[in-house]
């Protein structure tokens, strides 16, 4: 044994903005699309502020900020409750479905960086805050271009959803994978980086194509490069901030990542 399976076993990996949809735009558009339609709209600060949480837990997170709740008790006549999120939640499952839908392809690298992974006998194992039903499209697609995880643990399948671990647990107890400390973690969002570390796992921030910077790859790729170098050490300082053991670019920079932490670890 030699390499990175000498010290991990299994790699958990978010999807939007981590795997599939570079700038993870699905479910910032999908929420805005929600609100507008219920006479509340939100801009995209607002939509991306507690990203990577479950979906119901993102949009009760979304009436705590104060512009939101005043928006939606002008538009409805009284501040946001339960039936609120249940509102919402309602009038987001079919944009989210589309959308995640239509942005599903695989991040540059993605694919191949879990073949490399499988090919030294790490297990690959996957958790998401879109619920099963808005997962669907999304891992039909995903397995088209080559990347099916052993793995998947949506949200709600759990008692809470991230920044607690218990999604990261489900995963190691469904695959038989012990001890946390030999589990990478792999997220782009700050809830999901803190669901690694609560969890007790090496964890990775990604930064280019997260939700941190929030642009597709050709609006990236257009900024000059003290524009985009500058999004890029923004949002790294905001993983690490939440977490992260250390921060890559993309997914595609895992490997060697990895290998200097082993390497670093022997």
């Amino acid at each position: 044994m030699s390499g990175i399976r000498k010290h991990f076993d299994m790699v958990v990996f978010d999807w939007a903005g981590t795997m599939v949809d570079f700038g993870s735009r699905a479910p910032v558009l999908a929420l805005m699309e929600a609100f507008a339609g219920l006479g509340a709209p939100v801009d995209e600060a607002e939509a991306r502020r507690d990203m990577g949480r479950a979906k119901a837990d993102h949009v009760r997170a979304m009436f705590e900020q104060p512009r939101i709740a005043e928006a939606w008790r002008a538009a409805h006549g009284a501040a946001p409750d339960q039936a609120a999120v249940d509102r919402v939640m309602a009038d987001l499952q079919a944009p989210m479905i589309r959308l995640a839908g239509e942005t599903a392809d695989l991040i540059p690298g993605a694919a191949e960086t879990v073949a490399r992974l499988r090919a030294q006998g790490l297990k690959i194992a996957s958790c998401t805050g879109y619920t099963r039903q808005m997962m669907q499209a999304i891992l039909d697609r995903a397995a088209a271009q080559g990347y099916a995880p052993d793995l998947t643990v949506c949200a709600h399948e759990t008692p809470e959803g991230r920044p607690s671990p218990l999604m990261v647990y489900k995963a190691c107890v469904d695959l038989g994978v012990w001890p946390l400390a030999r589990v990478v973690k792999v997220d782009d969002a700050e809830a999901g980086v803190a669901e690694g570390r609560n969890a007790g796992c090496f964890t990775v921030g990604v930064a280019a194509s997260g939700n941190a910077v929030g642009l597709a790859a050709e609006a990236l790729s257009a900024l000059d490069a003290k524009a985009r170098a500058d999004l890029l050490k923004a949002a790294g300082e905001r993983l690490l901030a939440a977490g992260a053991d250390i921060v890559v670019d993309t997914v595609a920079d895992l490997i060697p990542a990895l290998e200097a932490e082993a390497a670093r670890r022997s």
